[in-house]
């Protein structure tokens, strides 16, 4: 029987398989391996090409770029809002002020230094009047 694909074109028969064996000369077993490798042209292993000088620095590149100094009294501002939030509102204040003029980073430390540190202010003194009205309310009550 035949089928319909016979005389179809199925490529290339295969080639016989490469000759794949042993590798002759320096380095095959039990061959003597050079530490470096003979022929003209080669120079050993830490040197450089003969009749090249080594190679040197690139050409120079651009400056570094530094970007603008971050305000001390702002940084200032935020960690005494933590600390001592009366200082650290005023430092905040002082900081966005000198910031305006100098025009140096530390826009955002001065702002948190202004807002934590009115806020515990705030906070500060609500208790303070709080504990003044709850000690002459108590001392009006007599025994």
């Amino acid at each position: 029987m035949s089928s319909s694909d016979e005389n179809l074109y199925r490529g290339e028969p295969p080639s016989a398989p490469p000759p794949w064996g042993p590798p002759a000369g320096p380095g095959a077993p039990g061959q003597p391996v050079a530490p470096y490798p003979p022929g003209p042209g080669y120079a050993p292993p830490g040197h450089g090409h003969p009749g090249y000088p080594p190679a040197g620095y690139g050409p120079p590149g651009y400056p570094p770029v530094y970007g603008r100094p971050t305000n001390t009294m702002a940084i200032l501002a935020l960690v005494l809002a933590f600390v001592f939030p009366p200082a650290g509102l005023v430092l905040g204040i002082v900081a966005r002020r000198q910031i305006r003029q100098t025009g140096e980073d530390g826009e955002g430390l001065a702002l948190a230094g202004i807002i934590v540190g009115g806020i515990a202010t705030a906070l500060f003194v609500l208790m303070l009047v709080l504990m003044i009205a709850a000690f002459g309310a108590a001392s009006s009550y007599g025994y």
